[in-house]
């Protein structure tokens, strides 16, 4: 699958119906091919004619033809060589369906990517509890969390190519599968003496993020109309968002903290793990009866003119190669970068912050997780709405970001107040646009970089995220532990401030 799909769908979107809002810049690429596709030498060439274009009366038969084509088709017969030419000859239009099976394909992977969210934040919010049954360091727990990033920075090479290659359904069912047997092999890890084998089943859960964090942007370019596009994305995201929200409020509810009762914590965690593994089961059994590749008939002509598989000539190494030489992506890998490491040690230090600045509030710091991923929620999909209706980028993206500094500034010093109720406010305005930035990126990505693939350009994007997440957690729990939560949360001011 080409690349700049999402591309090609808003600008087909943008041009398909007389009320639709006009966009002021196009790809190159399609300009150019609209112009070719205009010259009557271009247009001479499949007739036979040769040269007095004005007097061949194929030209002008096949010239009123074009005229009588509905303006989608006119722009989607593009002279590529990718079998449009064939069509237009024949006088047959692309053919295209939405179907209603596409809301089932987007609800499960929503939900088995909310699982495995859920699977990385589940130790991390309950440090103090862990630490305690275990009988460990808080920077072990951190770990549990920190080696979601580790695994997916080397690891999302190989998976984004196995998803342009093998496509969406084997991609989707490792992410199901793995997140399945991580769930279960974490039901065996209930006892004191067993932190290594919980550190296993944690590493198993990161793998699986491998083959999920890049799918969002597959599933709506190739279920999802050009007019749903960017919805979709967001609202696939939003599944992982959701699951981290879940992952905020459930442990601390589920383990509670019984530091005098070992055999209870033991019998809170392992309820805790069984519910997982059953709920991860459930969900590993309908993505092998729901995915599919793609449907029959594409959603849209950006969809229709696009060959199945990559063309024999594609070169993913070529591909990563191009991207990097893309100043403006490689800016762009990085201001991502910042905001989602931010993000990512927020949340993993959440429960270490709230507890040295409020005593014996583990429900607390949970509730005040919640409302930080809920209201960025909210944030995603009113960000992915606005971009499907207006296309404005970059001025969106600075927008948001500049919001998120301030935020992260309000919630730094508002933090040690002696007020749970002001951090509840804080952390959800932080959370509104710091979560809410970050379906932006992805698809800012995509129009940025075409005609390379989409795939590629989320893999660089995530596996950049995980990056400065990890050098983030790692310094600012260091900050935090030996310094104040202040220290460290000035030293995230510092760098979201240079992401602007």
């Amino acid at each position: 699958m080409v690349a700049g799909e999402l591309v090609q769908e808003h600008l087909r979107a943008d041009t398909g119906a007389p009320d639709d809002i006009t966009v002021g810049r196009k790809s190159p690429e399609l300009e150019g091919a609209a112009e070719r596709y205009a010259d009557p030498k271009y247009e001479a060439a499949p007739t036979g004619g040769a040269g007095e274009a004005d007097t061949d009366p194929a030209l002008e038969q096949e010239q009123e033809q074009e005229k009588e084509a509905p303006p989608d088709e006119r722009e989607a017969m593009l002279p590529n060589g990718g079998g449009g030419e064939a069509e237009e000859e024949e006088g047959k239009k692309l053919e295209t369906k939405l179907y209603r099976r596409r809301f089932a394909v987007l609800t499960v992977f929503s939900l088995y990517s909310l699982v495995n969210a859920f699977q990385w934040i589940q130790y991390s919010i309950i440090t103090n509890v862990f630490t305690q049954y275990y009988g460990v360091t808080n920077d072990k727990v951190d770990w549990l969390s920190i080696v979601y990033m580790v695994a997916y920075v080397p690891l999302i090479f190989p998976a984004t190519w196995l998803l342009d290659r093998r496509g969406l359904r084997l991609t989707a069912l490792l992410g199901a599968g793995l997140n399945c047997a991580g769930a279960w092999l974490k039901c065996a890890s209930v006892s004191p003496e067993l932190f290594g084998v919980t550190v296993t089943a944690q590493v198993i859960c990161s793998v699986a993020q491998v083959f999920i964090l890049g799918l969002p942007s597959r599933i709506a370019s190739v279920w999802f109309g050009p007019r749903e596009v960017s919805t979709a994305c967001a609202t696939a995201v939003l599944g992982n968002q959701l699951g981290t929200a879940i992952g905020f409020l459930l442990p601390p509810v589920l383990v509670p903290n019984t530091p005098d009762d070992i055999e209870l914590t033991g019998h809170n965690i392992s309820i805790m793990f069984y519910g997982t593994a059953a709920v991860s089961t459930g969900l590993f059994i309908l993505t092998v009866i729901v995915i599919k590749d793609r449907p029959a008939l594409p959603p849209s002509q950006a969809q229709a003119v696009l060959p199945d598989t990559p063309p024999e000539d594609y070169s993913y190494k070529q591909s990563i190669l191009n991207l990097i030489k893309n100043k403006a992506f490689v800016l762009l890998l990085i201001s991502y970068g910042i905001m989602t490491g931010s993000f990512y040690s927020v949340s993993t230090l959440l429960n270490q912050m709230i507890m040295a600045c409020y005593e014996n509030q583990e429900l607390n710091a949970g509730r005040i997780g919640l409302t930080l991923v809920v209201a960025g929620m909210v944030g995603s999909i009113l960000c992915g709405l606005w971009l499907d209706h207006t296309k404005t980028y970059k001025m969106t993206t600075l927008i948001v970001y500049t919001l998120s500094f301030l935020g992260m500034v309000v919630f730094t010093f508002t933090l040690d107040l002696n007020s749970i109720y002001l951090v509840f406010f804080t952390a959800g305005v932080l959370g509104f646009f710091m979560t809410g930035y970050l379906p932006l990126g992805f698809e800012f990505g995509v129009e940025i970089t075409y005609p390379e693939s989409e795939g590629t350009s989320s893999g660089l994007l995530n596996a950049f995220a995980q990056i400065f997440g990890i050098i983030f957690t790692l310094i600012q729990g260091k900050l935090t532990t030996y310094y104040n939560p202040l220290a460290g949360n000035l030293f995230l001011c510092a760098w979201i401030f240079l992401g602007i």
